[in-house]
């Protein structure tokens, strides 16, 4: 295991008093609102009052935008230990073959809960549907309404939270920092439109806030993954682990000046075939799976054929597949072909890779344990070590599920334990201003400035020299902009991508090999004795 520690600007975003600022006071404090949070939510006792926290309404979490399904074995043919076998064998010597085991294995009864809750899973013969991704052996990805199963899970999960009596959700709230005291976690400082500032203090806090593809000018994502989850972890004291592993995606729709779509992976697993521009059928000689590879090999496989044809991006092909098949299956993706002139069930659809999914994050086991005391993560912000260093697809649903139930059992048991006398701790966060500015900071130039270094430098492909230069350019953008305090979500968002992408670049500069997700140009070697993990610290000063 080897470790890193960094600085961070300012150990809070902004100045606040405990005077100054409306106090609540819950048991539970989730923050974020997709699958992981709502399912640790589920969890708690009715006798203690959660407060779930989204950045954005509760029903555009990241969760909601996962296309292609979860995974489980739920075919009598199938078995547990081929899921394992496969995740495994993705991950590249780095998942945790516990954690691995554990998830897996609960993957039917999380699903199973799911009908129960409501999600309607499309089916064959009365039985949930199956198909087959990339990576696995065998066809386990359930999905629902086609091509939009987060979608469908999240809307039965949202429904049945919200019947709990004891659990508001706090929509449109930002959390801009954790609280701590003493290094436990006592809360969160959170921002809205209607109350500005407020403190919400918890006798323990879940952290669920989602990935940070934003950082990348070419991702999946939607605005909300700006990496916020990781940023306030690192700056409560929590140790990260595994950050330069971001996993890109294979296929995302490429049309020039429009938004990034995702092409889900379940239409390679449904038999569509990457053509490069010559229409030559390119993957089989990187891969003996072709189309079926693990992401990892199919991304990098990508970029290096658009590199030999220099072409700007490659082509999905599915005019060969059943044209109903393709309709019925894959009806918003569909959709979003058609606003731009395309048939996907005719033609051939561009594509490139785009980041999609951060697997590194808060370290933090099956339970969600974190190295800060009072503080859980689970779900895409936590590395909780299924994912290795590459994820297999339609795993990370199924972590959300598993992860999430069992930090909210963890939660609700400690919480139970420790009693009502709540207070309001002593915490003050203030520090001198500097002088006034002649001109406001270009918040969103920064931001599109960040995004492009990041893909060039930080990208599927690496090497030293463009790392050094990201962080070296990284230090002087968050020197500058650490010192403001900023009133804004959009300037808070700007300082947590700052922090988590020299994080992110930092690790990547030092694990010297490629493996899984992780490329480097000038390492290209996997080396057996770097299967370890890369732990990151960050000092924060006090104020």
């Amino acid at each position: 295991m080897r470790k890193l520690t960094l600085e961070a600007g300012r150990r809070y975003l902004v100045r606040f008093s405990p005077k100054r600022v409306p106090h609540v006071f819950a048991d539970v404090l989730v923050i974020g609102g997709g699958i992981a949070g709502l399912r640790a939510a589920m969890e708690i006792d009715s006798s203690l009052q959660t407060v779930i926290v989204t950045k954005d309404e509760v029903r555009l979490s990241n969760s909601a935008w996962a296309q292609g399904g979860i995974a489980g074995v739920l075919d009598p043919l199938d078995d547990v230990a081929s899921h394992a076998a496969d995740t495994i064998a993705a991950g590249k010597g780095l998942c945790d073959a516990d954690v691995v085991n554990t998830v897996v294995r609960e993957a039917a009864d999380r699903i199973r809960e799911l009908v129960a809750m409501g999600t309607q899973f499309d089916t064959h013969d009365g039985e949930i549907a199956l198909t087959r991704e990339g990576g696995h052996s065998h066809p386990r990805i359930a999905h629902a309404l086609g091509d939009a199963t987060g979608k469908e899970i999240m809307r039965a999960m949202i429904d049945s939270v919200r019947s709990r009596q004891s659990c508001s959700i706090w929509e449109s709230t930002f959390t801009i920092d954790l609280l701590t005291d003493e290094g436990r976690c006592v809360g969160a400082i959170v921002w809205n439109a209607k109350h500005g500032k407020t403190i919400i203090w918890a006798k323990q806090v879940i952290l669920a806030t989602g990935g940070a593809g934003r950082l990348f000018r070419e991702t999946t994502n939607p605005p909300i993954a700006t990496a916020d989850g990781h940023a306030i972890a690192a700056r409560a004291g929590a140790e990260l682990r595994d950050m330069e592993f971001m996993q890109f995606h294979p296929t995302v729709l490429y049309i020039a000046g429009s938004a990034r779509h995702l092409i889900s992976e379940a239409v390679r697993g449904e038999g569509a075939h990457l053509l490069d521009c010559r229409g030559d059928r390119f993957m089989s000689a990187y891969d003996p799976a072709a189309e079926l590879a693990p992401r990892d090999v199919v991304s990098q496989a990508i970029t290096k054929q658009m590199a030999l044809t220099q072409h700007p991006c490659v082509y999905l092909d599915l005019s060969h597949l059943d044209e109903q098949l393709v309709r019925s299956r894959f009806p918003h993706i569909g959709k979003v072909c058609v606003r731009f002139g395309l048939d996907l069930a005719h033609d051939r659809i561009p594509v490139r890779p785009g980041a999609h999914y951060m697997i590194g994050g808060v370290a933090a086991g099956l339970n969600g344990v974190s190295t800060v005391p009072g503080l859980l993560a689970a779900g895409e912000v936590s590395a909780s070590g299924l994912h290795g260093a590459n994820r297999l697809g339609s795993n990370s649903l199924l972590e959300g599920l598993v992860v999430g139930r069992k930090a909210g059992q963890l939660a609700s048991q400690e919480a139970l334990s420790i009693g009502d006398s709540f207070r309001a701790l002593p915490l003050y966060s203030d520090w001198p201003l500097p002088e006034p500015e002649d001109e406001e900071l270009n918040v969103a130039d920064i931001e599109n400035s960040l995004n492009s270094l990041m893909w060039r430098n930080v990208g599927i492909s690496r090497n030293e020299d463009g790392l050094q230069q990201a962080i070296t350019q990284l230090e002087f953008w968050e020197r500058y902009v650490s010192q403001r305090e900023f009133s804004s979500i959009q300037g808070w968002e700007l300082q947590n991508q700052l922090l988590v992408a020299r994080l992110m670049a930092s690790a990547a500069l030092e694990r010297r090999e490629s493996r899984g997700v992780h490329a480097r140009s000038d390492y290209t070697e996997t080396l057996p004795e770097l299967a370890d993990h890369c732990l990151i610290a960050v000092e924060s000063p006090v104020g």
